[in-house]
């Protein structure tokens, strides 16, 4: 009896599999996305060379540690790729970031420093309890030094996960912050208890850790970079879907 069970997967079944995860639409819509990217390139005279392609595999293999050939070629056997559709997704990648860097490139910057203040951040410890009583009493406990604050978060907080943090939140972003005490956050005396403060959530104590000043990053040029093409390409797909437009791509 042979004990490898091969199984065969029709594209008919696939689709269908797809369809039932409700995962059909996203993947329709990510390759109507290359199409608009290819059009689009095409237009510019933007392309992707065989050396560029070659760069990135190696870059790629480095960063997985294939060493060997015979590593290269196991690896794109669990992911069911063959090299050429390993080239034609690197190939894809390539294109979308010269593409997105010649139409937003030069708008990078001033998208920066026109919305600096929602890049600030602050490395914040904070906690919330229900009831006001309370919150005014863990508030004079650790300003008295009868409990620190990260044992009170770790033992009032409402929220399950900052409790098994003793109450981080991490480095969080100005957007991130509720609206009622995002001013006090970012205002606030580094490493001085504030509260409680009253939300809908019930009664805020936090302390800043530090303030961190918005800074244009390699890491956030890019993040800003996609959101901006992420945009671009939804915008463009909403036109093409109003304009019935999708078959001449």
């Amino acid at each position: 009896m042979n004990k490898h069970l091969q199984i065969i997967l029709e594209p008919e079944e696939i689709i269908s599999f797809l369809k039932s995860k409700i995962k059909l639409k996203e993947i329709c819509i990510n390759i109507t996305f290359q199409k608009i990217i290819e059009k689009v390139a095409r237009e510019k005279g933007i392309e992707v060379t065989t050396e560029e392609i070659e760069i990135e595999a190696n870059r790629q293999r480095r960063e997985k540690r294939l060493e060997k050939a015979s590593d290269t070629v196991r690896w794109l056997e669990q992911q069911m790729l063959t090299p050429l559709d390993w080239e034609v997704g690197i190939r894809n990648h390539l294109l979308s970031q010269k593409l997105a860097s010649a139409l937003f490139a030069k708008e990078v910057e001033q998208f920066f420093l026109h919305n600096r203040l929602e890049f600030e951040q602050v490395d914040l410890y904070h906690f919330v309890v229900k009831d006001e009583k309370l919150a005014q009493e863990l508030y004079y406990q650790i300003e008295e030094g009868e409990i620190c604050f990260y044992q009170a978060a770790h033992i009032h907080d409402i929220d399950e996960n900052r409790r098994y943090k003793c109450g981080y939140e991490g480095k969080v972003y100005r957007w991130a912050v509720l609206p009622e005490i995002v001013s006090l956050v970012f205002n606030a005396p580094l490493k001085q208890l504030i509260g409680p403060i009253k939300t809908e959530y019930g009664y805020h104590l936090f302390i800043v850790e530090d303030y961190i000043p918005a800074e244009l990053t390699p890491e956030r040029y890019e993040e800003i970079l996609d959101r901006m093409f992420g945009q671009w390409l939804n915008t463009q797909l909403d036109y093409m879907y109003n304009n019935f437009e999708l078959s001449t791509l």
